[in-house]
C-alpha cells in the first residue's frame, strides 16, 4: 500500500539511558503501524535525544521497508557546532544516511527552532511524540500546534506511569 502520508518527531532532547531501549522499541511499533497506513515519509528535526532515537530507528527500518524516507529538517547549519564529539559523529551519520537534509536557516537565530518544528508539522499527516506532560518546551509547543492543524498524534510513553498522556 502506497499512499504517501509523512510523519514527523517531537520529543525531548534529554531521555533517561535506562528508558531508551523502551522508547526505541514503542517508536519502531508506531512507525511500523503507520506504515501500514501508508506513511512512507518521516520528518525528523536533527536534534540530540528523541530526534537522533527517531532518525536512528526510521535508518533501521529502512532495512525491511525500503520505500520509507528520512528528511531532516535541521533548524540551522550551526546546531552542532557545540556537541560533543560522540554526539557531532552520531549526527554526522544520520545526516549522511537521510534521504534528504533541510536547513531551515543559514545560522542560529531566535525563532528557528521553532520555525523547524512548524515546518515538520505543517508538511506531516501524523506526528509522533515522546512527551513529558509535566514539562513546558519546545515539544510542548509543537503538540499544541500540531493540535489547532488537527494532526493525528501517538504519544510515546516516557516510561513513567506517574502522569497522564492526553
Amino acid at each position: 500500500m502506497t499512499v504517501n502520508y509523512s510523519c514527523c518527531f517531537t520529543g525531548h532532547r534529554i531521555i533517561k539511558k535506562n528508558i531508551i531501549p523502551f522508547i526505541k522499541q514503542n517508536i519502531v511499533t508506531e512507525i511500523r503501524k503507520l506504515i501500514a497506513q501508508g506513511v512512507t515519509c518521516f520528518m525528523a528535526g536533527g536534534a540530540l535525544g528523541f530526534d537522533t532515537l527517531a532518525a536512528q530507528t526510521v535508518l533501521d527500518l529502512k532495512r525491511d521497508y525500503a520505500q520509507i524516507k528520512l528528511i531532516l529538517a535541521i533548524p540551522c547549519q550551526d546546531q552542532a557546532d557545540k556537541w560533543n564529539y560522540k554526539d557531532k559523529i552520531i549526527y554526522e551519520n544520520i545526516k549522511i544516511r537521510a534521504d534528504k537534509v533541510l536547513y531551515i536557516s543559514e545560522k542560529y537565530e531566535k525563532g528557528c527552532m521553532l520555525k523547524r518544528n512548524r515546518h515538520m508539522v505543517d508538511n506531516s499527516d501524523f506526528v509522533i511524540s515522546a512527551w513529558d506532560v509535566r514539562k513546558i518546551g519546545g515539544t510542548y509547543y509543537t503538540i499544541n500546534y500540531a493540535k489547532k492543524l488537527d494532526k493525528k498524534i501517538i504519544f510515546i510513553d516516557m516510561g513513567s506511569k506517574n502522569y497522564d498522556i492526553c
